[in-house]
């Protein structure tokens, strides 16, 4: 399996905004994503912070449902 970078929130959003999800709100440091409209995937919910742990990455990419390639292909 290939090793994740470390990303920060705002990175990773960007990647997700680019997979159709939208940033619905914000409260604190914590951003809410609603997936595509029409779409079965679930909401995702995503820290800002300067670093995101390797594990709540994986959990955010297997909750969209695409691969850690498919990912990191989006970078």
């Amino acid at each position: 399996m290939p090793r994740l970078p470390q990303l920060s929130g705002r990175e990773a959003i960007r990647v997700f905004e680019g997979l159709g999800y939208r940033v619905v709100r914000q409260r604190g440091s914590h951003v809410r994503l609603l997936p595509p409209e029409g779409s079965t995937q679930k909401p995702l919910t995503i820290p800002d912070h300067h670093a995101l742990g390797k594990g709540l990455l994986r959990k955010l990419i297997r909750d969209v449902g695409i691969s850690v390639d498919e990912f990191l292909r989006l970078l």
